[in-house]
């Protein structure tokens, strides 16, 4: 351990004054909330994800910024709510259909972490763009190794429609093997590459597992069908996958090990939404999955790992949502958090205080295409444990309180006086926030 890592776990040294601190977030793709063992799923094993969340601190409220994949990711590497930087839904291959384009003036997270001496790096899916001003490396990133694209047709010929959106930087490259393992590799290789470097580093890892296709290599579906009697063939194919997943984060985490970075690592794990439901996910006691502004496709597994820093086995009631490690990831490495984000930090409460982030409003956006939305809208929000629901475009508002009604059961249709008003006032000027921003890239 050097010295500034000893010092810090000593608290003779704060974060905010400690620039060599660095920074692993491991983003995962479509996790469900009740699809980790240390999450209450009885037919699964995942013990080096359960490890994380015993070493560290365990969100019980982590919020996924959208029930879909890109805005969550824009709305992490932003510091903002997604519509605002331009990507309101799913960004796809092909235009047509594709609802979001990353506004190439907006400072991404490793542009911030670069100025102060961070060695930059994104493993695994990328998702915010095919074009040569979104590139990640053209966003801040100094290493890129990953795929380009949206999802993957199949896990180990890593294309979509038929296009090779694997990249080591510029390069098109052809890697061999279940894409879990390929990124689990690479990440690997840059953590041992990190040994003897002064500079620290922040890695964005971000698996595309478990999203479809349910593909999970024959040995580990075996081992599930052989383990798990009378199984659902559909359910059996997703915790396979899901149990890859955990071995690849736990080759990770034993690298971290090896190589004496973990000491000197903050380790964030959470997923860019819930689980999707048809192909046999589960989200806890939570209604909905991945598409719904229901808690089950925004209530995420997250934890923070911090050796010396976080102490093992805490638990946290503070609500969170992914746009809020941007500022966080910055506090904690001692860099100025630039104005007019959106996110919150909470590096106090990660070191042990109370929770901080203020009671605010939160808001949720989607906006999508295809033949079920035609480029509608969906919305959520929560004030407190009041959450305003539109699931569909083509429905009407839903009211909740969540103390009263956690599983969203009851809609308030009949008490939506002042606090319903007050909070449809508060929506629509969100509303009219993203509207302003242009989401296309134009002519």
């Amino acid at each position: 351990m050097r010295l500034p890592a000893l010092l810090l776990a000593l608290g003779l040294l704060s974060g905010e004054a400690w620039g060599a601190l660095n920074l692993l977030f491991l983003l995962v793709d479509d996790l469900g909330n009740g699809d980790l063992s240390c999450q209450g799923a009885e037919d699964l094993r995942t013990p080096h994800i359960d490890a994380l969340f015993a070493k560290g601190l365990h969100f019980d409220r982590g919020y996924a910024n959208c029930p879909v994949c890109s805005p969550t990711r824009a709305a992490f590497l932003s510091g903002r709510y997604q519509e605002l930087v331009g990507v309101p839904g799913v960004i796809r291959t092909h235009a047509k259909d594709s609802w979001g384009y990353l506004n190439p003036g907006v400072d991404l997270l490793p542009v911030p972490l670069k100025k102060a001496g961070y060695a930059t790096a994104l493993i695994g899916k990328w998702h915010l763009g095919l074009e040569p001003e979104n590139h990640p490396n053209a966003r801040g990133f100094d290493h890129f190794h990953g795929f380009l694209g949206d999802m993957m047709d199949d896990y180990y010929k890593h294309r979509r429609h038929g296009n090779n959106y694997m990249r080591k930087d510029a390069e098109v490259i052809t890697p061999e093997g279940h894409a879990t393992d390929v990124f689990t590799d690479w990440a690997v290789e840059y953590l041992r590459g990190r040994v003897g470097k002064e500079e620290p580093f922040f890695l964005y890892l971000a698996y595309n597992a478990p999203h479809t296709p349910i593909q999970p290599p024959a040995d580990w579906l075996a081992k599930v069908v052989e383990r798990e009697e009378g199984i659902d063939p559909r359910r059996a194919k997703l915790v396979a996958l899901i149990e890859h997943l955990d071995a690849g984060v736990g080759r990770v985490m034993a690298a971290l090990e090896e190589t004496g970075l973990a000491g000197e690592t903050l380790v964030v794990f959470t997923s860019d939404n819930g689980g999707q439901l048809d192909v046999g996910a589960r989200n806890g006691a939570l209604r909905g999955g991945k598409q719904d502004m229901y808690e089950g496709g925004l209530r995420v597994p997250t934890c923070a790992v911090w050796p010396g820093v976080i102490e093992a086995g805490r638990r946290s009631e503070q609500r969170t949502l992914t746009m809020d490690w941007f500022p966080t990831f910055l506090q904690a490495a001692g860099v100025e958090v630039p104005a007019g984000i959106d996110g919150v930090g909470f590096l106090s409460h990660l070191k042990g205080g109370e929770a901080v982030i203020a009671e605010r409003d939160v808001f949720f956006t989607r906006r999508e295409g295809n033949q079920r939305y035609m480029g509608e809208s969906t919305w959520a929000m929560l004030r407190g444990n009041r959450k305003l629901v539109k699931n569909s475009p083509f429905e009407g508002w839903e009211f909740y309180d969540l103390q009263e009604d956690p599983l969203e059961e009851h809609d308030l249709a009949g008490k939506r006086g002042k606090d319903y008003m007050e909070m449809v006032a508060a929506m629509r000027r969100q509303i009219q926030r993203g509207g302003a921003v242009r989401w296309q890239k134009g002519e």
